[in-house]
């Protein structure tokens, strides 16, 4: 679990991530450098799932070494199925990272969303729907891997 304390506000104890594969983690279906050794280091923490319409069909691949559940679930309603994993997860224990348009619920409705806007771009809907924006999906790992960065960037 990765707690995270911002003044003003409940202590955020969040059990899970659950992050977007393409324009996320990756770019044209290849995984970002970095991201499977942050990914480990933050899976001995936080539960970590991803969630893709694997538009490249390289998700699970890619994905092989990383201590992560990999869920490709049918294209259609993609919006709507994401915010579905994270309310059977427990939004309130939930952190989500995303860029496309088809995340924008998933971050509204996690305890803390976090928006990239990398090679790809990113949904203004996603973006608007955030509670931080990066545009590294190195530093937004590393956010959780020092909490202390979060407070700072969310405190009142």
């Amino acid at each position: 679990m990765i707690s995270i304390k911002i003044p003003g506000q409940e202590t955020i104890h969040a059990k899970h991530l659950v992050l977007d594969y393409n324009g996320t983690l990756a770019i044209d279906g290849m995984l970002i450098p970095g991201v499977k050794e942050k990914l480990n280091l933050l899976a001995n923490q936080i539960s970590i799932h991803v969630i893709t319409a694997d538009t490249f069909g390289k998700a699970a691949e890619s994905l092989q070494e990383i201590k992560c559940t990999c869920i490709v679930p049918k294209a259609e309603n993609m919006k709507e199925k994401k915010l579905q994993f994270i309310t059977e997860l427990g939004a309130e224990n939930t952190i989500a990272i995303g860029n496309g348009f088809n995340d924008a619920l998933m971050l509204e409705n996690a305890t803390i969303g976090i928006a990239l806007i990398q090679k790809e771009g990113a949904s203004l809907k996603t973006i608007l729907n955030a509670d931080i924006i990066c545009t590294d999906i190195n530093d937004a790992l590393e956010l959780l891997l020092n909490p202390m960065r979060v407070t700072a960037t969310l405190r009142n």
